[in-house]
């Protein structure tokens, strides 16, 4: 007995053995740009696709029960990335989060709340154990832009020591995560365009009592440098813009920007073309990844602004399985799933927002909710970094939306896959793209995740095929002989 510990140094070793382990567990090799320029990877090199989430409120609006529960759904459904925001669109800085905390003492930026921030961290450490990697919005752009939106205005152009304060501060607090990704903006435009005042965003701004050419880079510019300088490395790093914008254009010559991201958003009706908009990003040089980091959420009333018409309904899953899968196929490097009444967290504590058709509970089981991992599989099933977008794989030229075919295949065309948005719908698809000889060809099912024998073609030439009679949602599935490749579910 005698040789026994002291109390106090046996509660340490003790805590030490529970910890260490999951320390262990937790550690996620950092996401890194591949080499290629279009896609993703992890630092030790294994390909990474970006399945996200839009949990814009997690942090602010679920207490510990709630938020864990979040987490192990998504992690289970096979997503791998949590878009959330520190700074709440919601009126996020003035009102206390679910566990009583504001972010701020007195609302000032300059005086953050440790316990607030020890939450964060408790989040982004949880989430590390799941295999989650955490988006993270140092403040929704509300809080910097502000064209619109509850604020308040915390970051201006004649405070940009505070944003870049605020940055540090924010990156020392996650620093030594791997899981920890850095997104700014938060649905508002970096730079009002001149040239187009009357278009949304700018339309926005200008109303809101900003000159037509008001620029807040240098906020965001600032705000990154204290990220990187708190966080003590530069980890990945892109942008949320507003709906129907991507950042490309006001954002792709900044050096901090690692990806491109596009909103299709709400608004713009069903079949909004992001296969246009992911094709324009992938052919830019220098190459980047793009992806679009809000497609139209499941359940999300279709274009409600200004005025919502219940006629024109909600988007369903299939609605957002058209988006998602054009868009990856298009050449995106991932794609983020929102949910309508998730984002918001809707439920008993938190009031809808915008028509929201259910509570953030139900909403988790939502069939797209579940379906993307199909996506995933299907991607992750092929050579991942040779993976192009190649339109002319579909010979068909479809003039409806609601029927754009969208292809991608291995550089050395040793598969393909043609996305189908409905059922019985036939194409010409150009066999001579891919490796001459014969051809496996399956209809992977979206839905499932399973996939139908359609027996063997030979490799050349334009040929005819026909999506099975249901679903309504296909994709093409073309195999060289010689690559013995098997879809995922047989």
């Amino acid at each position: 007995m005698q040789n026994r510990l002291p109390l106090g140094r046996r509660l340490i070793w003790f805590v030490l053995l529970l910890v260490l382990p999951l320390t262990v567990s937790a550690a996620l090799p950092a996401v890194r740009v591949h080499a290629g320029g279009h896609h993703l990877e992890t630092a030790d090199g294994r390909p990474f696709f970006w399945l996200g989430d839009t949990a814009w409120a997690l942090l602010h609006a679920t207490d510990r029960d709630e938020c864990s529960h979040f987490l192990r759904t998504r992690a289970d459904q096979g997503y791998t990335v949590i878009q959330a925001n520190v700074l709440a669109e919601m009126n996020g800085v003035r009102r206390p989060s679910a566990l009583g905390e504001k972010p701020f003492l007195h609302d000032d930026p300059t005086q953050p709340n440790p316990a607030y921030f020890d939450r964060l961290v408790e989040v982004v450490d949880e989430a590390a154990t799941l295999g989650l990697y955490v988006a993270l919005l140092p403040a929704w752009g509300d809080k910097v832009t502000a064209p619109w939106g509850d604020g308040p205005r915390l970051f201006h152009l004649d405070n940009l020591p505070v944003a870049r304060a605020y940055g540090r501060y924010l990156g020392a607090k996650v620093r030594g995560r791997s899981n920890v990704i850095w997104m700014l903006g938060g649905d508002r435009p970096a730079v009002l365009d001149p040239s187009r005042p009357g278009d949304y965003p700018n339309s926005s701004g200008i109303a809101a009592g900003f000159p037509a050419d008001h620029d807040w880079r240098p906020i965001w510019r600032e705000m990154i440098a204290g990220l990187h300088e708190g966080f003590g490395t530069k980890a990945l790093t892109l942008y949320h813009p507003p709906g129907g914008s991507g950042t490309s254009a006001t954002l792709g010559q900044e050096p901090w920007l690692d990806l491109n991201g596009l909103q299709s958003g709400h608004g713009g009706g069903h079949d909004v073309p992001i296969w246009e908009n992911i094709a324009h990003d992938y052919a830019l040089t220098p190459a980047k990844p793009t992806l679009d980091l809000e497609p139209n959420y499941e359940d999300h009333p279709v274009s409600p602004w200004p005025r919502w018409d219940p006629a024109l309904g909600y988007f369903r899953d299939h609605d957002v399985r058209k988006q998602c899968y054009r868009s990856v196929l298009a050449g995106a490097c991932g794609v983020t799933y929102g949910h309508h009444a998730v984002w918001q967290f809707a439920g008993r504590r938190n009031d809808s927002i915008n028509y929201a058709d259910r509570d953030w509970v139900d909403a988790l089981q939502r069939p797209a909710a579940r379906q993307m991992l199909h996506l995933r599989r299907l991607i992750e099933s092929r050579p991942f970094f040779t993976r192009i977008p190649d339109s002319a794989l579909v010979v068909t030229r479809e003039t409806d939306r609601s029927r754009h075919l969208v292809a991608s295949r291995d550089e050395a065309g040793t598969y393909g896959f043609i996305y189908f948005p409905t059922s019985d719908q036939s194409a010409q698809i150009d066999l001579g793209r891919l490796r001459p000889g014969p051809l496996h060809v399956r209809w992977y099912d979206p839905r499932t995740g399973f996939a139908r024998d359609a027996g063997i073609v030979e490799g050349k030439g334009p040929a005819t095929f026909t999506s099975p009679s249901f679903g309504p949602d296909w994709v093409l599935v073309l195999d060289s002989m010689a690559a013995g490749y098997r879809a995922p579910g047989l």
